[in-house]
């Protein structure tokens, strides 16, 4: 399988990662563990986890890898990130959101800490060696962001080194006050492998071609990718008479009018930010030609809802569903294997494709 995965570091001599890659059950089952174990997931919001005895309870990365895992808040306002797995005999846990005082698994009454630390187990009053480390809920690396709880099953890198750069870029926006939006959010099913959905969604090539109403707000010309350490940065700069932010004096992007920061997080995440406000997409696998994306908005400018780069997401987004779907027909074809990269559009891609090599190879 290494084999496979051989990507050439510079994209003037490259090629794009194998057609096998994304129609190969056996490669998709695979980077549950060697992708997705190691990344940082969104697992929550300050709203979900906001006051001390509150529990809730999730997936680590729902319909893709199913570990249970529950956030909560203990009394002393501290909040924990547990395997949401009883220690006697594998049931879960925290079946729903709410406030409590402990956590009890209701199929033999076996007692957790909000801490998640062992307090009680009727019945067990000869038992060796018990209770010990074991049958404590093990504790899962988590960290917060602005208004974001993230966790990851093996973090390969910390949470502080993972959002540093996107941080360093946004972070003077007031995020942690930006309102989630319910009612504009979206679940879009995608025909289409869920690598082959960020390879699309990470360049901006293919937008005069297949998104002209979005292409009408961007100065293409002046589009450009910048790679990042954990990720990269598409910068949609704003055609004349669009929307664009008001950066700070001193910001790194100051000499352009930016209409759009399209942040993509290895491997999965999308913070799409833009005067309005941002729009968060996930990309959750479910076959290895079937993908789930979620558009979660969060509004911080109402007044600038219909304006701009991001005036029209669903539109957009149904025009990437349908060329995915298309690519993913293309990619079973006896006669397509590999292709070669555009130097100066398609850099995320490459970067994307030697992420990958590292991972799976």
């Amino acid at each position: 399988m290494s084999a496979m995965f051989d990507m050439d570091p510079t994209v003037e001599r490259a090629q794009t990662i194998p057609s096998r890659f994304y129609t190969d059950p056996a490669v998709f089952e695979s980077s549950k563990e060697s992708v997705f174990a190691k990344s940082w997931q969104i697992a929550g919001t300050l709203d979900d986890i906001k006051v001390p005895g509150q529990v809730f309870p999730f997936q680590f990365l729902d319909g893709f890898v199913d570990e249970p895992l529950v956030l909560t808040r203990d009394r002393e306002d501290k909040v924990h990130c547990l395997s949401n797995v009883c220690t006697h005999r594998g049931n879960v846990v925290v079946e729903g959101c709410g406030n409590m005082n402990s956590l009890r698994c209701r199929y033999h009454g076996r007692k957790f800490g909000l801490d998640g630390g062992f307090q009680f187990m009727p019945e067990f009053e000869n038992v060796e060696g018990f209770p010990c480390e074991a049958d404590n809920l093990p504790k899962v690396d988590f960290g917060f962001w602005k208004q974001f709880y993230f966790t990851s099953l093996a973090p390969s890198v910390s949470l502080e080194a993972y959002l540093h750069d996107m941080d360093a870029r946004v972070g003077w926006m007031p995020i942690e006050h930006f309102r989630l939006a319910p009612e504009r959010a979206r679940d879009y099913l995608v025909k289409g492998h869920w690598a082959l959905y960020v390879d699309n969604y990470l360049e901006g090539f293919h937008i005069p071609y297949i998104h002209s109403a979005l292409n009408a707000t961007l100065d293409y010309g002046a589009y450009r990718t910048i790679l990042l350490n954990h990720g990269n940065l598409q910068l949609g700069v704003a055609a004349s008479g669009e929307e664009a932010f008001d950066l700070p004096v001193g910001h790194p992007d100051s000499n352009d009018r930016v209409g759009a920061f399209y942040f993509w997080l290895y491997p999965n995440l999308m913070f799409n930010f833009y005067p309005w406000g941002l729009s968060v997409n996930i990309v959750r696998p479910i076959e290895p030609g079937l993908t789930k994306v979620s558009f979660i908005p969060y509004v911080w400018n109402e007044s600038k809802l219909g304006s701009g780069a991001g005036a029209a997401l669903d539109r957009v987004e149904r025009e990437d569903e349908a060329v995915v779907e298309m690519v993913q027909k293309g990619l079973h074809s006896r006669f397509y294997d590999r292709g070669k990269f555009s130097p100066k559009r398609e850099s995320g891609v490459h970067q994307f494709h030697c992420m990958l090599a590292r991972s799976l190879g």
